[in-house]
């Protein structure tokens, strides 16, 4: 028995370490198989084909090929496009100053960025561009694409859009220019800061601290402030470090962010650490569909941590972590998705995107009627208005004063919402929770 037991553990033994080692091997002779297959047709190709090829290109294509295949996000940079790359984040770039992304064979815009050709020619999140000076994208890779609509500083580009709700087809002429990002803006509306994120660069936290900062200085104080807008609109994401400094700036502890990679000992999670630039003020936090990435994770931060309301529309849903590679040789790199992203709940936004708490849509201008008189329809009549009505005897010249600069100030803010009803809809949020905290 004892015998025999032996003989068995060694046969369990034998299969247990045997047949991994069986499948190794099996698995490896197809992948070399392959390889030689891809040699095959390489020679057939550079020997065969119509017209002589250039090597070293159709091996970055095969390259290429291979890495999109993987993702709409992965992808081969050629060194002049791994340098753009670079440049690109430090703030300064050429182009026309859309993100893009590739769906269906085309390319579609994931946001214009502020005060750039393509934003001012009118680009807008959501656009599908199908030809660039005439010529189909399809079929083309990202990069090709992304290469076709760059060129001189000054130069004229067609791009053909297709637009939801658009009836047809229409062109678009932009004339490329020098991008320089300013990935941070701050202005006062009021009582309210608004701090406008338009990207997630170098200089994104900086410029956005900086900005803060001045902005509670003009208004006298933390105090004169009744709250923060977050304004993440169209803002396409970028540096991961930048996200996470931009949302620990307003979370004294807790997650930020973690981040999962195939193998569990690549996961990371990132915390914040104590300290509140908006010094626990309330904050709305502002998105759309153009809203992705780093944009998704400090919204997701904020969010679950409840110290922002979330106002817009549901964001992009790109919930995946590029890592770029550099390459030996030429200098080139390979950009490849190599984690998906978590908000502190454990939500994973990738395709689903960040819903808002109070949905609020950028409604479409409306056309003037001719001859429509703005002040006239705003005008309203009232009790003063009645000829030998009595005056108001109960406050005194300076109270009247006084409300009259508060019935301007509002009426100023009336005013944004015809331009931006997003926006004033989020201060008007705050004006809100500021009334309801002063009467507590």
């Amino acid at each position: 028995m004892a015998a025999l037991g032996g003989t068995l553990a060694s046969i369990v033994l034998t299969t247990q370490v045997a047949g991994p080692l069986v499948a190794q091997e099996a698995d490896k002779a197809t992948v070399y198989e392959q390889l030689d297959l891809f040699g095959d047709i390489f020679e057939r190709i550079r020997g065969q084909y119509v017209e002589e090829v250039d090597e070293g290109k159709l091996i970055e294509a095969a390259i290429n090929g291979m890495l999109t295949s993987l993702d709409p996000h992965s992808s081969y940079l050629a060194p002049d496009a791994f340098d753009d790359m670079r440049v690109q984040t430090r703030g300064e770039f050429g182009g026309l100053g859309i993100e893009v992304t590739q769906e269906e064979g085309f390319i579609k815009v994931v946001s214009p960025i502020d005060g750039t050709p393509a934003f001012d020619a009118g680009v807008q999140a959501g656009d599908f561009i199908t030809h660039v000076d005439g010529e189909s994208v399809l079929g083309l890779t990202l990069d090709d694409a992304v290469d076709k609509m760059r060129g001189p500083v000054g130069s004229e580009i067609i791009i053909t859009i297709v637009r939801e709700g658009a009836e047809e087809p229409f062109d678009l002429s932009i004339i490329r220019d020098t991008i320089k990002l300013t990935a941070a803006r701050v202005r006062m509306e009021g009582d309210t800061v608004v701090l406008r994120v338009t990207t997630f660069n170098d200089q994104t936290y900086d410029n956005m601290a900086d900005g803060l900062k001045k902005a509670v200085e003009d208004a006298g104080g933390m105090d004169k402030v009744n709250g923060f807008v977050l304004d993440l609109r169209n803002n396409p994401g970028g540096l991961l470090t930048q996200a996470i400094e931009v949302s620990d700036a307003f979370l004294d502890k807790g997650e930020i962010v973690s981040t999962r990679g195939r193998n569990p000992q690549d996961s990371e999670r990132f915390n914040a650490e104590p300290g509140d630039l908006a010094e626990g003020k309330p904050m709305v936090v502002l998105i759309n569909g153009g809203s992705a990435s780093a944009s998704e994770i400090v919204t997701g931060a904020l969010q679950d941590h409840r110290r922002a309301i979330i106002v817009g529309t549901k964001s992009f849903g790109k919930g995946s972590v590029q890592t770029v590679i550099p390459l030996r040789g030429e200098g080139g790199a390979m950009r490849l998705t190599t984690a998906r992203y978590y908000t502190p709940s454990g939500r994973s936004i990738q395709a689903l995107g960040i819903s808002p708490d109070i949905v609020v849509a950028q409604p479409r201008p409306t056309p003037k009627e001719e001859g429509e008189d703005d002040a006239a329809a705003k005008r309203g009549r009232s009790e003063a208005d009645l000829r030998g009505a009595i005056s108001n005897d109960s406050m005194t010249e300076d109270e009247k004063r006084v409300l009259e600069a508060e019935q301007e100030k509002a009426e100023e803010a009336a005013k944004l919402r015809e331009d931006d009803y997003q926006l004033a809809y989020a201060i008007d949020i705050l004006k809100g929770l500021s009334a309801i905290a002063a009467a507590e």
